[in-house]
């Protein structure tokens, strides 16, 4: 028997046979590849998934972001909550170095306080005090700052008063 085929017979015409054998990928490459294709399209499902459809309406931003921000209930009450019982401290610091200073800078968040006055805010200690005066040279020079270790007593209320600090107590 003849291994070699007929040139003439209709396999070798279609390009079938022993012939003509053509290029064939490697069994590895071709897991290869499909490991790669599987990568790909398992990454665009998870994306098409996971994404949620408001992305992208502002930029790289989810457009419902916005609404789901503003529903939060506010944290902090503003000075107009602090004015309702304590005008006579505001009248105050409006005429001190303070006068630009949100009352929770120091307080800490005080909506609780002002729904129920029996909750009472933050104790006000020297480490409020040191957040802003403490010496930083990023800090411009008329800001008033102290350098903790050279400055007089353990808290600065036992020198300063928190609302008119260059009154002495």
């Amino acid at each position: 028997m003849n291994d070699c085929p007929n040139p003439d017979s209709p396999a070798a015409a279609a390009g079938q046979g022993p012939a003509r054998r053509g290029f064939r990928l490697p069994a590895q490459l071709v897991r290869l590849v499909l490991l790669t294709v599987g990568i790909v399209v398992s990454y665009l499902a998870a994306r098409y998934v996971l994404t949620p459809v408001s992305f992208g309406q502002y930029g790289w931003y989810r457009g419902n972001a916005l609404a789901e921000i503003a529903a939060r209930e506010p944290v902090y009450a503003g000075k107009a909550a602090c004015d309702e019982c304590h005008s006579e401290v505001l009248e105050k610091i409006a005429k001190g170095e303070h006068q630009t200073v949100s009352c929770e800078s120091c307080h800490g968040v005080s909506r609780a306080h002002a729904e129920d006055p029996d909750v009472k805010p933050v104790k006000l200690t020297g480490s409020h005090c040191i957040r802003c005066h403490e010496a930083n040279p990023s800090r411009p020079a008329w800001f008033h700052q102290i350098k903790v270790r050279e400055h007089y007593g353990e808290r600065c209320t036992d020198c300063h008063k928190p609302h008119q600090p260059n009154e002495v107590p």
